[in-house]
């Protein structure tokens, strides 16, 4: 049940950011929907393995160089998916930082 009730905080979070930013493109909810699920499934193959690699320059850059790497998570989500569309990587980066936020809040408060 936790794990459902997750992965539809994070489709809520997907929604709710692509309403709020100028740039992101999002067809409904069953779209936010499908952007969750093939978001964290690159990330759980992909992401991981990019972590490990990149974890000195997370390490000296604090971090910040991990929303780099969510942004390019992102990014393969958007080309993937027909009736998602994010303008540029600019937007990607800030889109990747609110998605990630909202959807460590929504669990916080939630679950």
């Amino acid at each position: 049940m936790t794990l459902i009730l997750s992965f539809l905080f994070k489709s809520l979070a997907v929604f709710i950011v692509a309403k709020m930013l100028p740039g992101i493109h999002i067809k409904n909810f069953g779209t936010a929907v499908l952007v969750a699920g093939i978001y964290s499934l690159i990330n759980l193959l992909l992401g991981k393995i990019l972590f490990f690699l990149a974890f000195p320059v997370i390490f000296i850059t604090f971090g910040l160089f991990a929303f780099i790497i969510n942004a390019f998570l992102l990014w393969i989500t958007d080309k993937m998916i027909k009736d998602f569309k994010i303008d540029h990587f600019g937007i990607t980066i800030l889109a990747a930082f609110l998605i990630m936020v909202s959807d460590k809040l929504l669990n916080w408060i939630f679950l």
